[in-house]
């Protein structure tokens, strides 16, 4: 009896201690000088991943860059279905691209945050739409949406961090980003729209002022607009910001109306990267974004950000990046953690290899495309609705492509140059090996390939990394003919690894497949060169098996390399014998 009061006691002591926190304004993800710090107080690297394409649609996403915002992609799906099948579509589009086994699963892969990026009409009407003149009709959609994905980041101890990317008129000049409509007045050209904003966040935080595993509030998404100057169309040049800073300090004041407890995100001007005329801060729990795409992974690259850190005594947080090759990737991450800054990538799917889920692109879709580009005829209303509702189910992520390269660039390789292998090489009497299927890790660790990742915001460098953007985003050019992918454009001096375990030690019999105007290749084993300056033959675009090479493999693991000596061949696949 006397235990069992004293358990009751202690427990008594910790929810009260627990409530204490809460009431506090302990236990929320918070700003502590120029760190970042977790609900136990502890200096926190935020690792995270956003959502884009889920509540708000960039064309460049599903290869519809043509199209470019979201309402012109919803028009040109109107025009082939109707409006009340549209409408059925984006609600179902809502329910399968975003669900629990998402998180979960992003949660396994090491990410320790989410960022939501949110589309304002999902949780109010447009201004111009407003029954009565600058009140705010609430809708429960996007609520409803977020309370789901609460639960399910809290059920995985992860952060979730909303983010304003689409505002009520659109925020700059670049349209897709914000939905933006330039034929009706911007956030900036419209005091209904930001007044809208101010109510849209008092909102948010009144719902959310008590919910620990709200990480944060990124109050504006790249904001780019020349007030100053019009012809800055991407607001790089501006030098006083004042409208910006003006907005969002009366944002900062209508969320702590209601909520003192979460951390409030800044972006500047120009994508999230000019803070000219914005800074000191304005309130005690604040943290700068930035963001990052397309430049060289050093020191001076975020020089200005640091210093900003370190003057004005606040965290900084890359807020969005990625959009790149995995070399990029690995070295963009290693730069931020070894400043303590987190870091969150953009995005979890698309069409494209550059992220850890693929949504496939299906003939039919191919088909859509070709109408909507003006390339191919117009599908009945019947075939687009099949089509459609076959891109609806693809964008589920059990039926995505997934590929585990993205993710271990973005962890494991940040702190180990170790390879592994990028699937079973089981060695038995007869094997083929796809070369698209090299090791995993690091380049010049598990492959070397002279273009291994875009600058393309960095003049003079035009570098693209997979130039056949196919199958993995590595360095290495993969292309791809019918279901067969191959390695491409070989330059002198690249190489591929391969771990393959042998079921007995013994000589093998290797040949490749290949379409070879002339190439050479040589190969080591175990770090044993054993095949030298192998010609490959002139057969052109042709594709033809090498003859065979004896080489001696030991029982169990064997590391492969493969050089090329002489570029300009094509190799799909490595051939053992016994």
């Amino acid at each position: 009896m006397i235990f069992r009061k004293r358990i009751q006691l202690l427990v008594g002591v910790a929810l009260a201690a627990l409530c204490s926190l809460t009431a506090s304004g302990q236990g929320y993800l918070k700003a502590q000088g120029t760190q970042l710090v977790d609900r136990a107080g502890k200096k926190i690297i935020l690792r995270g991943m956003g959502l884009g394409g889920w509540m708000l649609q960039e064309g460049y996403m599903f290869r519809l860059s043509n199209l470019g915002q979201q309402y012109r992609i919803k028009a040109a799906i109107s025009e082939l279905i109707g409006p009340e099948k549209t409408e059925a579509f984006y609600t179902r589009w809502l329910n399968n691209h975003t669900r629990k086994i998402d998180i979960d699963s992003m949660a396994a892969w090491g990410f320790n945050s989410i960022r939501l990026p949110m589309h304002y009409n999902l949780y109010t009407l447009p201004t111009e739409q407003e029954p009565v003149a600058g009140q705010h009709t609430w809708l429960e959609t996007g609520f409803a949406l977020t309370d789901s994905l609460l639960n399910w980041c809290e059920a995985n101890q992860v952060y979730l961090i909303l983010d304003l990317h689409a505002t009520p008129g659109g925020q700059g000049n670049d349209l897709a980003i914000s939905d933006r409509d330039p034929s009706k007045p911007s956030l900036w050209q419209s005091e209904a729209n930001q007044q809208k904003t101010i109510a849209l966040w008092r909102k948010l935080a009144e719902r959310y002022a008590n919910h620990p595993w709200i990480g944060g509030y990124d109050i504006i998404n790249e904001p780019n607009w020349g007030f100053e100057d019009p012809k800055d169309v991407r607001g790089t040049a501006e030098k006083k910001n004042i409208p910006l800073r003006k907005l969002m300090v009366e944002i900062t004041q209508a969320i702590r109306e209601v909520d003192k407890n979460h951390l409030i995100i800044i972006e500047g001007n120009g994508f999230g990267n000019n803070y000219e005329g914005i800074l000191p801060t304005w309130d005690s729990n604040m943290a700068l974004s930035f963001h990052k795409y397309g430049n060289f992974n050093n020191q001076e690259s975020i020089q200005k950000f640091l210093t900003l850190r370190d003057t004005y005594k606040v965290p900084i947080w890359l807020g969005e990046s990625g959009e790149n090759s995995n070399t990029w990737f690995t070295d963009a991450i290693g730069l931020m953690e070894r400043h303590d800054i987190g870091w969150c990538w953009w995005q979890e799917k698309k069409m494209g290899i550059n992220n850890p889920l693929e949504i496939k692109v299906t003939p039919g879709y191919e088909q859509l495309l070709a109408y909507w580009s003006g390339k191919g005829a117009k599908p009945s209303a019947a075939e687009a609705e099949r089509i459609l509702n076959e891109l609806l189910e693809n964008l589920k992520l059990e039926n995505n492509r997934f590929h585990p390269d993205v993710v271990d660039a973005l962890f494991r390789q940040v702190q180990s140059s170790q390879t592994r292998p990028f699937t079973t090489h089981s060695l038995t009497k007869n094997t083929v090996i796809k070369a698209v299927d090299f090791d995993l890790g690091r380049q010049r660790a598990a492959y070397f390939d002279t273009d291994s990742a875009s600058y393309h915001y960095t003049p003079g460098v035009n570098t693209v990394g997979n130039r056949g953007r196919q199958y993995r985003n590595d360095g290495v050019d993969i292309e791809r003919e019918g279901d067969r992918y191959y390695i491409s454009h070989s330059e002198a001096g690249e190489w591929l690894q391969y771990t393959v375990q042998a079921e007995k030690a013994g000589t093998y019999q290797l040949s490749f497949r290949v379409a070879s105007p002339g190439g050479v290749l040589s190969v080591d084993v175990n770090g044993k060169r054993v095949v030298k300056a192998m010609p490959l033959g002139n057969q052109g675009e042709a594709w033809s098996l090498t003859p065979a090479q004896s080489i001696r493999l030991n029982r169990g693991v064997n590391t492969l390399r493969v050089y090329v000596d002489k570029g300009g061949f094509k190799l799909e696949s490595l051939h053992f014998n016994r």
